[in-house]
């Protein structure tokens, strides 16, 4: 008898065990699945989307979770495969840039019962239940480029190409400035500082023409916040014999000897991350995560030859001083202006 109320006891606690996973409709046990809508860079954009997927497949190898992605080649394709995504039942959706900002909030409205977060995008107090924003203090990276351009121009002239002005292009540009005037303050020389607007983050070409006009006019050194117009700054770079700085991923295999450094923003650090908080069961929702140096999610790559190692070992310092809260490095153009009161003037 006590034998038969052991075995009873034993699938009582198996049944509920079973209970306690999801199962598809045959009964089998459902993995925990996950896929992003790209910007109309693409995902092979070599820069954030890029990013993005390789955190995604990452974090797929580690723990089995299913992953995908869908591109948008054009901003109507936005809603389309954000739909396309809900009506898939993935635990967690992710939108890849600002611009899908509004999208991906109609979408979260429609369908309370579904997880979503965006790269690059707060929706501060308006932030829904199902919605995490995902931040990075790029402008520490961003500082850390422009104090080795600082280091480095001969020309004393460096340039910034952007893709669409927002908040999240600010970073890169009043970090990469505060960051070049640093350095120009300790090398005693006044540097000269210009920048321009693709208004696309995927028209190469245009990047291209841009950059060939900043070089033609003095700078020995451009840097981008452009997603794929970048790959055309790295293309006149490469045509001109001149540095330019990648953005977001080590850009350096685009132009080995032309990649004077990249700005990093490791957005698939930041996916990986927020998708194994929310697979192991922690609520993420409501809320707005942030990553910096001090997550491993910004910074400069460990080693590029075309940085002299006096500069790379000054950068470092820089770094720590950063980490530790000594510098601060300005995110927009109030913080930039507050920055040369108490660093430069």
């Amino acid at each position: 008898m006590k034998k038969y109320i052991s075995l009873l006891l034993i699938l009582f606690i198996v049944l509920i065990l079973s209970g306690c996973s999801k199962s598809d409709e045959d009964g089998n046990e459902k993995k925990f699945s996950t896929a992003m809508v790209t910007d109309t860079g693409g995902v092979y954009d070599q820069s954030f989307n890029m990013s993005s997927w390789q955190g995604m497949r990452r974090f797929a190898e580690k723990t089995g979770a299913k992953v995908s992605y869908v591109e948008s080649r054009q901003s109507s394709d936005y809603s389309i495969n954000m739909d396309r995504l809900a009506d898939e039942d993935m635990d967690l959706i992710w939108a890849i840039g600002f611009s899908l900002a509004d999208v991906l909030k109609r979408a979260a409205e429609t369908n309370p019962e579904l997880n979503y977060a965006i790269i690059d995008y707060s929706y501060g107090d308006e932030t829904l239940e199902n919605v995490t924003g995902v931040m990075f203090r790029a402008e520490e990276s961003a500082f850390l480029a422009g104090y080795v351009a600082g280091k480095t121009t001969k020309t004393c002239k460096v340039g910034f190409i952007g893709g669409i002005a927002s908040i999240v292009v600010d970073q890169f540009e009043y970090g990469f400035r505060a960051g070049v005037d640093y350095a120009a303050k300790e090398r005693g020389v006044n540097i000269e500082f210009v920048s321009q607007y693709a208004e696309s983050f995927s028209d190469a070409a245009k990047g291209k023409a841009i950059a060939l006009k900043m070089y033609s006019h003095g700078c020995d050194i451009v840097f981008h916040a452009a997603g794929s117009v970048g790959v055309g700054l790295i293309e006149a770079a490469k045509e001109t014999n001149n540095f330019a700085i990648g953005v977001d991923m080590d850009q350096s295999n685009l132009a080995p000897k032309n990649i004077l450094t990249s700005a990093l923003k490791n957005a698939g650090q930041a996916v990986e991350l927020v998708s194994t908080k929310l697979m192991n069961g922690e609520k993420i929702g409501g809320k707005t995560l942030s990553f910096g140096l001090s997550e491993g999610c910004v910074g400069l790559p460990e080693f590029n030859p075309n940085i002299e190692p006096k500069v790379y070992i000054s950068a470092m310092k820089i770094k720590e001083e950063i980490s530790a809260g000594n510098i601060m490095p300005p995110a927009n153009a109030d913080e930039y202006a507050t920055f040369k009161e108490k660093y430069i003037n």
